[in-house]
């Protein structure tokens, strides 16, 4: 301990120790970087196992020599900061970096350099990298499930008059803009579901009738993620504001039906959608399963967004309530103008995080029988064609999710800034 207090940097011999802790951090990470890409190791020369973790041991004397409380260098304060506040984090670091060096080479030789694209069988696939053949030939289904392929069309457009009818709200004149809120709240959901199920489903305007059976894959994440978003959202506010409505009837109910979706697991509650629920309805109504789906979910995840919300309306202060009630506003006037703006900013990053959660739990519905992307990647690696080609398949799909869940992840950071309040 005596000699990494001598050795520790101090002002008067700071340049020093930070152009030799600089030095020995870039040999150690140079020596990982030849030996993963081109199986070249300085440190070879070191006999057993001290040669294996040199590497480690001369990274680990760079970052302690340029470890200072307050340097003056913008970019060492925030690794010092960050990354190098103590031996144990200049240790995880290091293993970090080395741990991604060692990993790039076989991960971009399986993936890339020694990947097959090219053919449309499995016998295109004869080299030791990832077979995207697989991918290109079952991309249609990935996207679109089992609906006809001389159709992909109808959803095609659907999506784009259903996005359309999304950024209309920017277009409303000034004197218009006051019905934004009624627009996408009730306005928008119901002529966006009328433009889906009609336009995919057929059977009316001349089109071909196409079962919700046959949907499927990305189109179909697409639309119960959607649907459900745009759904659970008021369901899971007015339940916030059950809970905290001073009428025991309305709280109690409130509080018992939150407490109930957020106890069971929605594996269960989707079951209960596709098998149960039919069995309580009259013999003469018809409810199709994929509407029962998207009724499950969003009265499941209503629940959580609720508690969401409830964190918000509670973090305000009591003056912001009785600052509106001093302007002779009313209970729904009061919470519109005044108190859900605020409780709502407060909570974006909650609800955000909510809504991704949604998202992926979409391959759940796959249990009753809807087809999403997870869901038809499961059909596609039983086929006997392309057995074996599983790991394509996941990998395919995590990366449609992280991006997706990456864009709503970073329009939320934007709303966050945008209607960022100092307190």
């Amino acid at each position: 301990m005596n000699l990494l207090n001598f050795a520790k940097s101090k002002k008067d011999n700071f340049s020093s120790y930070l152009i030799v802790g600089v030095f020995l951090i870039i040999v150690s990470i140079l020596d990982v970087f030849l030996n993963s890409f081109f199986s070249i190791s300085y440190s070879s020369v070191i006999p057993g196992l001290l040669g294996f973790i040199s590497p480690l041991i001369i990274g680990f004397i760079g970052l302690y020599l340029i470890r200072i409380e307050y340097s003056g260098l913008k970019y060492l304060d925030l690794v010092n900061k960050n990354i190098n506040t103590n031996n144990f984090n200049a240790i995880l670091t290091l293993l970090i970096i080395f741990s991604i060096l060692k990993a790039i080479p076989p991960t971009m030789n399986w993936m890339i350099l020694d990947a097959n694209i090219s053919g449309d069988s499995k016998d295109a696939c004869t080299g030791s990298g990832a077979c995207w053949t697989y991918i290109k030939v079952w991309f249609r289904r990935f996207m679109y499930g089992m609906y006809p392929n001389d159709l992909h069309w109808r959803i095609n457009s659907a999506f784009i008059l259903v996005i359309g009818l999304g950024f209309m709200g920017y277009f409303f004149k000034d004197n218009l803009k006051k019905y934004l809120a009624l627009y996408y709240v009730i306005i928008y959901p119901i002529i966006a579901f009328l433009v889906i199920y009609y336009l995919i489903s057929g059977g009316s305007f001349g089109l071909t009738w196409v079962e919700t059976g046959a949907w499927g894959g990305l189109s179909l994440t697409f639309i119960v993620s959607f649907f459900c978003l745009i759904f659970c959202f008021p369901l899971g506010m007015l339940l916030a504001l059950g809970r905290r409505s001073n009428l025991p009837t309305i709280r109690y109910i409130s509080i018992g039906y939150i407490e109930f979706w957020r106890g069971v697991p929605l594996i269960t509650v989707l079951f209960m959608s596709s098998v149960m629920f039919p069995m309580f309805l009259p013999q003469d109504f018809f409810m199709d399963k994929l509407v029962r789906v998207i009724i499950a979910i969003t009265l499941f995840e209503g629940a959580y967004c609720a508690e969401v919300i409830r964190g918000g309306l509670q973090a305000l202060p009591r003056g912001q309530y009785d600052a509106a009630k001093s302007l002779g506003m009313g209970y729904w006037k009061m919470h519109i103008f005044v108190i859900l703006p605020q409780a709502l900013k407060l909570v974006i990053p909650g609800i955000c995080n909510t809504f991704l959660a949604l998202v992926k739990d979409t391959p759940l519905i796959f249990v009753v029988g809807l087809s999403e992307l997870a869901g038809m990647l499961a059909l596609a690696k039983t086929n006997p064609k392309w057995l074996g080609f599983a790991m394509e398949g996941y990998i395919f799909a995590a990366i449609i999710f992280w991006i997706i869940c990456y864009a709503m992840s970073k329009y939320s950071y934007n709303l966050e800034a945008k209607y960022k309040t100092e307190r």
